[in-house]
């Protein structure tokens, strides 16, 4: 078995899901191969790769494919692509409730009091659609329409440096700051408290920041991350059996795994400047020292 994880650098969600699957295939008896999309090396390089060493199925962690690429390379060997939907594909799919997770983490901040919430987007990166998405319609459904804001951005901490910067420097030509940043994932939210801190703009006194994944990122600044919970292990399992099955039935039609994830509420998420308002944690867990890397 071998799979494609066109994202690895060696952090964020990526990394969980590969700790993930390696026992997990191995429990079974199968020998894991590993090929990654970089700079100069395509996601379709990357898959040839794997094809050529012969393998007999394909795990795709966070493809930008089209779904009519997935569908393409799900008639040509087993295919389960891992955190994003193969909608109208020939492949499985293992991906958490978007929607619902952003939605918490909407609720939360909207309870603490703030109002100026904007959204740092994923661009093409995996579930950024439906995160994006889900921002604009609970900021309708908490009658925020007029502070909608989607700033451009990626999955990566560059993009949230870049934003960490942009937001105090409109505050110094007169423009308020938000008040929370919902960030796209938890590599964007670490750029975002990066760069703010550096402006002298304190986290969760000043703006409150929420990450997306719960990945082993969340625990490596001295403030734990607020952050919405997928679970990496449960998703790497189910996508290993999703593999395994098609090998033995591969008449099985296209199948959908989402789970359900849990808004953690840590250190960088607090109530407006002068609010009142008590949140109500939908799950709370205290910060946790860095682990030994």
């Amino acid at each position: 078995m071998g799979w494609n994880p066109p994202l690895l650098r060696g952090g964020g969600c990526q990394k969980d899901l590969i700790q993930g699957i390696y026992p997990e295939a191995e429990r079974f008896g199968y020998e894991v191969l590993l090929s990654a999309a970089a700079e100069g090396r395509s996601e379709a390089q990357a898959v040839e790769a794997l094809l050529g060493h012969r393998c007999e199925a394909l795990i795709v962690l966070g493809s930008d494919a089209e779904a009519v690429d997935l569908d393409g390379l799900g008639r040509r060997v087993p295919t389960v692509s891992v955190g994003r939907r193969a909608a109208r594909a020939c492949a499985d799919s293992v991906h958490s409730a978007e929607g619902e997770g952003v939605r918490q983490a909407m609720g939360h901040l909207v309870q603490l009091g703030h109002r100026r919430i904007v959204h740092i987007d994923g661009g093409r990166g995996p579930g950024s659609t439906e995160r994006r998405r889900a921002y604009r319609s609970a900021m309708r459904r908490h009658g925020l329409e007029s502070e909608v804001r989607v700033i451009p951005g990626a999955h990566t901490e560059r993009s949230g440096i870049e934003t960490g910067l942009l937001l105090p420097g409109e505050r110094d030509r007169g423009l308020p700051l938000p008040t929370a940043v919902l960030a796209g994932n938890d590599r964007c939210a670490m750029g975002v408290l990066m760069s703010l801190t550096r402006a002298g703009v304190e986290v969760p006194r000043d703006v409150s920041v929420v990450g997306y994944d719960d990945s082993h990122l969340s625990h490596l600044m001295p403030i734990g991350l607020t952050t919405v919970r997928q679970d990496a292990v449960l998703m790497a399992e189910r996508a290993v059996r999703f593999a395994m099955e098609r090998l033995e039935h591969p008449e099985l039609p296209p199948r959908e795994a989402v789970l359900d994830p849990k808004l953690v509420v840590r250190g960088t998420s607090g109530p407006v400047p002068g609010a009142t308002t008590a949140a109500r944690h939908v799950f709370t867990e205290p910060s946790r020292s860095p682990p030994v890397l």
